[in-house]
């Protein structure tokens, strides 16, 4: 039985990830953090888990907790990971999976020296939408891929950002970057699991707007292990008119097309067939899929496809992106 102990019950923790660590079979919530003992107990509570701590190393080193979720702040994530892998405890970090590259790294070696196995949570690579594309791609639908082209332009009161100039997520010193490192990761991230590593990449960062201390404009190109090429554009202060969120894999003989957040289509055009729209049902839990691969690889019954290597790799992206 896998017997998680979750540190930072916020706001993922309420559909996103952690209910889902109840459904799986060998999978239970055995306690739960956060360093406001009233909203711990009060989480605890509301979601039938009997032990609380406002203290992590008090929920590490509970014996009767196995492996270690946490779903903090990306600041946290090294710490925390480390002490995990210290206490012998697989781990599920969030993405993006720490502030640098750097500091992924560290928890890449820490858990590796421990033995330990280390997941992060790009949930995407398991969603049905997602393995749609992956099939597509590697059935040779669109031929030989070409190129990628991934737009996403966000306006000052957009749908999946908040414009709080204290909010964590544009906040360098918690979050490592703003918007573009909390999104853009799980776009990058996929792109490494269809297309293979990205090996090198160019690009160029500014803060237009002054809205906070993150930059909040991105652009650049990246060229992957297998020669494909690929071209980003990130803006989190447009207007209205310009709200965008589309991603492109061109090949030979077609192209694919898809939204990453607030839609699960995907659009295949090719020389032959034209237009084929395939549409998918999200799971409630929408990382259900992804946590269990991780019960299923801490059981020895399969493997996850979410490692600490790989969400490394997402980091390393995207410094060299916004680092020019």
């Amino acid at each position: 039985m896998i017997k998680w102990g979750i540190i930072g019950v916020g706001d993922v923790c309420e559909k996103k990830s952690a209910p889902a660590m109840n459904l799986i079979e060998g999978s239970k919530i055995q306690a739960v953090m956060r360093r406001n003992a009233e909203k711990a107990a009060d989480y605890a509570q509301r979601h039938g888990i009997d032990i609380w701590y406002d203290d992590a190393d008090a929920l590490i080193a509970d014996p009767e907790v196995n492996a270690i979720y946490i779903a903090t702040p990306p600041y946290a994530h090294r710490e925390y990971t480390i002490k995990a892998a210290e206490a012998g405890k697989p781990v599920y970090v969030e993405k993006p999976m720490a502030k640098t590259y750097s500091e992924c790294r560290d928890m890449v070696e820490a858990c590796q020296k421990h033995g330990v196995p280390l997941f992060t949570a790009y949930y995407r690579r398991a969603l049905p939408n997602y393995l749609k594309v992956k099939e597509l791609v590697d059935s040779g639908a669109i031929g030989d891929v070409r190129m990628v082209e991934i737009r996403m332009a966000k306006p000052l009161v957009p749908d999946i950002v908040t414009l709080q100039e204290q909010h964590w997520r544009v906040n360098p010193e918690v979050a490592g970057g703003g918007y573009f490192h909390d999104l853009a990761s799980h776009q990058l991230d996929f792109l490494d699991f269809l297309l293979g590593p990205v090996t090198k990449a160019k690009g160029y960062a500014q803060n237009q707007a002054g809205l906070y201390k993150a930059e909040d404009i991105v652009v650049g190109s990246f060229e992957f292990e297998s020669g494909v090429m690929g071209t980003g554009s990130w803006c989190f202060s447009t207007g209205q008119q310009s709200d965008k969120d589309i991603t492109t894999i061109i090949g030979s003989k077609g192209e694919i097309s898809y939204a990453t957040f607030g839609g699960s289509e995907v659009t295949l055009r090719t020389d032959e067939n034209n237009e084929e729209i395939f549409t998918f049902e999200i799971p409630d839990h929408i990382q259900y899929p992804l946590i269990q691969q991780i019960v299923d690889e801490l059981l020895g019954k399969g493997k996850c496809v979410s490692t600490g290597e790989s969400g490394a790799r997402t980091n390393k992206v995207m410094e060299w992106l916004t680092q020019g």
